[in-house]
């Protein structure tokens, strides 16, 4: 078990360290800039914190938090600000690109015009063919497709890095699914947002982008699923939070963390910024439908665990 343990926490951080290269292959080229190489220095913690997990815990994961997912986003967050903003201030200006919305499109990028390498060794022609695919793909794909592989490496990191002590199969189930519905809107917000940004408006790409990577942070966490409520006291002797704090964790994350914050930006762009149109009405009010509920559910919790306290034997009976 221990050397298999070993080689998922090698080859998870090694894809999280590939990943987080290709954002910073993707910065230098577009900024023209070798400079930005110095962010591969971003790798080193990651790599620092694999060399001890490896030595003090076999590989094994932490119970409530996970670090080398926050470390693999400290990795890679500054990457995708730089593409981003860099986006916004230069979509006016993109040269003609290729949209990878059909398979023509697809097909354009990978098989570039045979003229163009044509009495060139196999080296050169190589490179021009990643020349051609860096350059042909629209700056939107490129910073669009590292948003997904960035949340479907972060579910499937989670599942491959060896469980942490505390957390059975079936918690690590409930927190992948949990992971699967949170990716889903992060990136539905990041992209419908953005899009609705206009020239003049770069301090929202700013809001939008800070609310994106507040609401990241979920995925190191584990508290809405992995907690201490198993303890030997009775459910009278608990405290609220020990009794409900799964519950209590799952409100706080989508009224402070996900939810919450979505509406606020959502609020903005519409009465600050003067963008309205049928999605971001949609979206908005079902982050406020959410909230509410959220806020619902914890007076439920109070009321339910107060009437416990004071009446635990008869309070089913009670009208």
């Amino acid at each position: 078990m221990c050397p298999c343990q070993s080689v998922c926490a090698v080859v998870t951080r090694a894809l999280f360290i590939l990943v987080a290269l290709v954002g910073v292959l993707r910065v230098t080229w577009v900024k023209n800039d070798r400079n930005y190489w110095f962010l591969t220095f971003l790798f080193l913690p990651l790599f620092i914190e694999m060399i001890i997990t490896l030595k003090r815990r076999k590989g094994k994961d932490y119970k409530w938090f996970s670090p080398p997912i926050f470390l693999f986003l400290i990795s890679i967050i500054p990457s995708i600000w730089i593409l981003e903003l860099h986006h916004q201030e230069n979509k006016t200006k993109d040269p003609e690109c290729n949209n990878l919305d059909s398979l023509e499109n697809i097909l354009k990028v990978l098989t570039p015009n045979d003229t163009s390498i044509n009495n060139t060794s196999q080296v050169e022609d190589y490179m021009k063919k990643i020349n051609h695919v860096l350059s042909s793909v629209c700056s939107n794909e490129w910073i669009l497709a590292l948003h997904q592989i960035l949340l479907i490496l972060l579910i499937v990191g989670k599942w491959l890095l060896p469980l942490g002590g505390g957390v059975t199969r079936d918690k690590l189930s409930q927190l992948l699914l949990i992971f699967v519905g949170t990716a889903a809107d992060i990136l539905e917000f990041t992209n419908e947002t953005l899009s609705d940004v206009k020239d003049n408006s770069p301090e929202l790409v700013y809001i939008i982008l800070s609310v994106w990577t507040w609401t990241m942070l979920q995925f190191p966490l584990h508290l809405s699923v992995v907690t201490d409520s198993e303890g030997d006291l009775s459910a009278k002797e608990q405290g609220l939070l020990r009794r409900n704090s799964t519950d209590i964790w799952n409100i706080l994350e989508a009224l402070f963390i996900q939810d919450g914050p979505f509406l606020v930006v959502r609020l903005t762009v519409m009465i600050l910024f003067e963008t309205i149109h049928q999605m971001l009405v949609f979206f908005a009010i079902k982050n406020a439908l959410v909230v509410i509920l959220n806020l619902y559910r914890l007076v439920v919790i109070c009321q339910d665990y107060r009437s416990s306290r004071q009446n635990p034997v008869g309070s089913e009976d009670d009208p």
